[in-house]
């Protein structure tokens, strides 16, 4: 008796032996689990997008440009801590001049990320205009190329040096808020209003701060709505001369089964734009005519006439789009309206893969000069991201 239970006292002892150790072992997991921090620091993953385009207008050659290469970094310095960074390469390579290729750092911020309600972020920053200026992936919208909308009356892609909040306040309330270089009004035109006037983070000239804020809603059902504004002063390099900019823009998206619909109005006011363009004139000797107004909007529609998922996906849409950077003129100042601008596009984009579209349409783009002849444009593209 006396041995049998000897041994069964031994393997009592090993089995709770054996608890002890798997438990200890299993202490470090739980405390990893439990632990916010673990797997910190961490850095990728590496995603991107790509675009490349056939271009041709009536009566010009075509073009073929391999338009953005685009690489995105993002780092965790911890659960709270992280950075985000855009390099972009437009138009293959860059040979000195602007006009041979562009190489922009679009994006490089920190956020540091304190609740759902308010979060702080600082560096090179997307200003919060529009649809289309912080999401502008190849899948996420119509047309090979983006819209005049947000290319003429609001710069896509804009981008500058600032810092500000973000956050989600209560049900579907986003909302974004930066102070961020101006512009240097300057460099504004009569063709392609205040978009040549970005300072895009180099060595920006900051005698006055700008402000842009977006607020996003999302608690209706199949709706998205969305608010916009940029307001500053904007030249820094005429004493006694600082005219004011204010962008303002509203925009409305509804998706519901096959259909989706799109829309988009964006308004740029230019403040003492006749003594801006006076003294413009006395400097390079030619007026540039900037006008005191300028207004664009847009309309599309598209339906999903193949609906089976990738890669039996095709969209066809129909935009109209009337942008007009010669809109309001200062006084004693004509409008040339060949800068008063309306657009018909019409085409098709498929998804062989949920990130990957291949693009095609036609633009017929019409000016009320009566002077400058209409334009006929057939656009082919293929983007991608991941």
């Amino acid at each position: 008796m006396t041995g049998l239970y000897r041994a069964r006292r031994s393997g009592r002892v090993l089995v709770g032996l054996l608890t002890v150790v798997a438990l200890l072992g299993s202490v470090p997991a739980l405390a990893q689990q439990s632990d916010p921090e673990a797997g910190f620091p961490s850095t990728g993953p590496l995603s991107g997008y790509m675009e490349f385009h056939f271009n041709k207008a009536d009566g010009e050659d075509g073009i073929l440009d391999f338009h953005r290469f685009v690489l995105l970094l993002s780092h965790s310095f911890s659960s709270k801590i992280r950075f985000v960074g855009e390099l972009e390469v437009e138009h293959a390579f860059v040979e000195g001049l602007e006009e041979a290729g562009e190489l922009e750092l679009e994006q490089a911020y920190v956020d540091f990320l304190l609740s759902r309600r308010l979060n702080v972020r600082a560096g090179m920053l997307l200003m919060p205009i529009g649809i289309i200026n912080e999401r502008h992936e190849p899948p996420v919208f119509n047309g090979v190329e983006r819209t005049f909308v947000d290319t003429v009356i609001v710069p896509t892609t804009w981008f500058d040096v600032g810092a500000g909040i973000h956050g989600e306040l209560g049900r579907g309330l986003r909302y974004r808020a930066y102070v961020v270089a101006p512009l240097n009004s300057l460099e504004f035109n009569a063709e392609e209003g205040i978009r040549g006037g970005r300072q895009k983070g180099s060595e920006d000239n900051v005698r006055n701060f700008a402000f842009t804020a977006r607020t996003e809603y999302l608690g209706l059902r199949h709706l998205t709505l969305g608010a916009s504004v940029w307001s500053g002063e904007s030249n820094f390099a005429t004493p006694r001369l600082a005219p004011s900019v204010t962008v303002g823009e509203l925009d409305a998206r509804y998706r519901r089964d096959r259909l989706e619909l799109r829309g988009e109005f964006a308004q740029v006011h230019i403040g003492d734009a006749a003594r801006l363009n006076d003294s413009i004139g006395r400097a390079v000797g030619v007026s540039p005519n900037i006008a005191s107004a300028l207004r664009g909007f847009y309309g599309e529609a598209a339906y999903r006439v193949w609906n089976a998922g990738a890669p039996r996906d095709l969209v066809a849409f129909f935009r109209y789009e009337n942008f007009d950077t010669q809109f309001r003129m200062p006084a004693g100042f004509l409008p040339l309206k060949e800068f008063d601008r309306d657009a018909w596009v019409t085409g098709v984009t498929y998804y062989p893969d949920p990130d990957v579209a291949v693009k095609a349409d036609y633009i017929y783009l019409r000016n009320q000069s009566g002077i400058f002849a209409n334009r006929h444009l057939v656009n082919v593209g293929l983007g991608w991201w991941f």
